[in-house]
């Protein structure tokens, strides 16, 4: 398997995945062939996460967990067995993918959006509260609990790479204690860490 990446993207959650499930893989950074026709041929969509397994590609990120998940069970990717549990992780699982990333586009591509200076600053401030709702609701749901779920899940592990894009964009979160502890915690393990050192973050 070979994972198509960026540095800090949200690929990182696949990658770290890949980790979890200590299986064999390759991975590269493809930030100069992004626009590239050599990539191009393999990920017609030209987007990361892209993941190739042996004549199989695959894009999005909850469609690469759930495949990985599948493919390697004894990993417990979604930490559950059961239909219930599984669905819990799915659940958080989807609200990183279409509610917290999707937020975070005004303020990775502003321009996409507005051009003037004004409009430019009341966009960012808007992203920024609606980020700030959205990570209300999670810190609420990790009250008197270490993961989103009932177990460390690939759910987890996008909201880490998440809560990382605050960082970067210097989002002041620390009102969110318990997501605080959370990315503490997330940062000791050792799939992580060894995505991470991987990328060079």
């Amino acid at each position: 398997m070979k994972l198509y990446y960026l540095p800090a993207a949200c690929s990182l959650t696949c990658h770290i995945a890949l980790e979890w499930t200590k299986s064999s893989y390759e991975i590269e950074n493809i930030r100069a062939k992004l626009k590239s026709e050599e990539y191009e041929k393999i990920n017609p969509m030209m987007n990361v996460p892209c993941l190739v397994d042996d004549d199989f590609v695959l894009t999005q990120n909850v469609a690469i967990l759930k495949y990985l998940d599948d493919k390697f069970p004894a990993a417990n990717l979604f930490a559950s067995s059961d239909i219930k549990g599984k669905a819990k992780v799915m659940k958080w699982l989807a609200f990183c993918n279409s509610d917290l990333h999707t937020a975070f586009v005004p303020l990775f591509a502003p321009q996409k959006f507005v051009t003037s200076e004004n409009a430019l600053q009341e966009l960012k401030n808007n992203a920024s509260t609606r980020i700030k709702n959205l990570l209300n609701t999670v810190n609420n749901q990790m009250q008197d609990r270490d993961f989103l779920a009932d177990k460390k899940s690939v759910a987890d592990a996008y909201l880490f790479v998440i809560l990382g894009w605050c960082k970067a964009l210097q989002l002041d979160i620390s009102e969110y204690s318990n997501l605080t502890a959370f990315v503490a915690i997330m940062a000791e393990d050792e799939g992580v860490k060894a995505a991470l050192s991987q990328e060079g973050l």
